[in-house]
């Protein structure tokens, strides 16, 4: 299906803020905003439209005119700055940038146009046919192992997650879908708005995710479903408990990234269930965790879908980490917007290689293990960081952990740790704690651990581990180094030797 042909037959309501719009009303200001787009637009060049705004109506109003007039949109990351956001426009072909006021600083200096959003005339109805292959949307990828790739989005891309998730969960015309995530990222699109634009559901958009904001707007809107990705999850956890959490229309949260524990902390706080799927901006694979997953695994792997040794392609035996690959081809991978090497590198000798370490288990069962770019190399042993990573955060001072690669003096890495502590915590007391753990190997125990207040993010709540490893243990923040089998703060070590 389109998303043409979804928004003129279901007619999804929105709300924002105080703010309310019907069905028709909201269909009537994607007539009108894609009436603007058809005079702005020159004739002879892409038909792309860049949109650096938060999660406002607008937002939505161009998405659907975008679709009405065969138009591209462009969704423009706010916390890109200078010439990485210049990169963005000029590889994407924007005509012109449409901008909220509070961000029209960040495009001075920019060779296109750039218009502030303002509400267009009332105009015709006559809306430009489309197929599902059409390309709808250019969303760039998170930028966190290098620049950022605009991922093509078409028509089918948005509505097929769409129409699967709202069918699934049961949503219609009866409910509100609450869409807190960046809408300029492909989960806020796929998992969120296309959900409610399948179901012709309210979407109800916070103009930024706020954890201290969650619950009152589930309740303010009647919101049955609301999509995240990364932390957001553990960040509502972190407000203040009370008796009356589970008193909210929630039902059904679903996203991709969430920590174990922070699932089943939030099922049980706020009385819903709690959805973790795998997936990327890309589309090449998808699948979601089944009843009878094991605690920490992303579920059975698809028809078609393995892990393969990088290097070799062969499949990996169970328990020894490698790339997760589709052998049937690109799914719903569209390629990338004037990037041919990286739709090469994508889809190598027919598969799709999505980038991503994880190893099986003996039942079948599949566990993430970090990204292809994060794979440490010690002692001679390629090592994910994800295994190591959810470890760490079994100890309760924990709040959050990321472990990437040092350079080794002699060859190879070394493993260091970043840990944002939710109490404080003893060097030798962490010490004793990773020496009991039994799934924790000799290469895998970190040389260096890192005590941040927070760790560096993308807008789409992911951490950016090429930062923390290229200022290695000679940072700012604490860091702890490993002494026979328990820490020392690096300043003893130093003045011991």
């Amino acid at each position: 299906m389109t998303v043409t042909e979804l928004l003129l037959s279901r007619r999804p309501g929105l709300r924002f803020e105080d703010e309310c719009y019907t069905g028709d009303e909201h269909v009537r200001a994607c007539v009108d905003h894609a009436a603007m787009l058809r005079r702005m637009l020159r004739p002879g060049a892409p038909p792309h439209v860049g949109l650096l705004a938060d999660n406002i109506p607008a937002f939505s109003f161009l998405l659907g005119g975008c679709a009405l007039s065969g138009s591209v949109l462009v969704g423009l990351n706010p916390t890109r700055r200078g010439e990485a956001l210049a990169r963005d426009v000029r590889l994407a072909d924007c005509q012109f940038v449409l901008t909220e006021p509070r961000y029209a600083p960040l495009l001075d200096g920019l060779d296109v146009p750039v218009h502030l959003l303002e509400t267009p005339p009332r105009s015709a109805f006559d809306p430009v046919p489309a197929a599902p292959e059409d390309l709808l949307m250019l969303i760039f990828t998170s930028g966190t192992s290098g620049d950022p790739k605009a991922v093509r989005c078409t028509h089918e891309k948005i509505t097929g997650p769409g129409v699967m998730l709202a069918s699934r969960f049961e949503l219609s015309t009866a409910d509100t879908v609450y869409v807190s995530m960046p809408m300029f990222h492909s989960n806020a699109v796929m998992a969120g708005w296309g959900v409610g634009l399948a179901a012709g559901a309210t979407i109800a958009l916070r103009r930024r995710f706020s954890a201290s904001g969650f619950l009152p707007d589930v309740r303010k809107f009647g919101a049955r479903y609301a999509n995240y990705v990364g932390k957001p999850l553990s960040y509502v956890l972190t407000t203040p408990e009370r008796p009356d959490d589970a008193e909210n229309p929630l039902r059904i949260v679903y996203g991709n990234e969430g920590a174990e524990a922070d699932l089943r902390s939030f099922e049980r706080r706020f009385g819903c269930r709690v959805v973790d799927a795998f997936g990327s901006t890309e589309g090449g694979i998808g699948f979601s965790r089944t009843p009878d997953t094991p605690s920490g695994s992303l579920g059975p792997l698809p028809e078609g879908v393995l892990v393969v040794d990088p290097e070799t392609g062969q499949r990996c035996p169970a328990g020894v980490v490698g790339e997760l690959v589709n052998t049937a081809g690109a799914g719903a991978f569209a390629g990338y917007y004037r990037d041919p090497a990286a739709d090469a590198e994508r889809m190598r000798d027919g598969w799709y290689h999505t980038g991503d370490l994880a190893y099986v288990d003996s039942e079948g069962y599949c566990y993430f293990a970090g990204r292809l770019g994060d794979w440490l190399r010690v002692d001679g042993e390629n090592l994910g960081t994800a295994p190591i990573e959810r470890v760490l955060r079994r100890h309760p001072a924990v709040a959050e952990a990321a472990v990437y690669a040092v350079p080794d003096p002699v060859a190879g890495d070394q493993v260091m740790a970043a840990l944002v502590l939710a109490r404080p915590l003893d060097p030798a007391e962490f010490g004793e704690f990773v020496a009991e753990q039994p799934d924790l190997g000799p290469k895998q125990v970190p040389r260096y651990v890192r005590i941040a207040a927070e760790l560096p993010r993308t807008a789409t709540f992911k951490v950016v581990k090429r930062q923390l490893s290229a200022e290695g243990p000679h940072c700012a923040d604490p860091v702890w180094i490993r002494a026979g089998c328990s820490y020392q703060p690096v300043s003893a070590v130093d003045q011991a030797s």
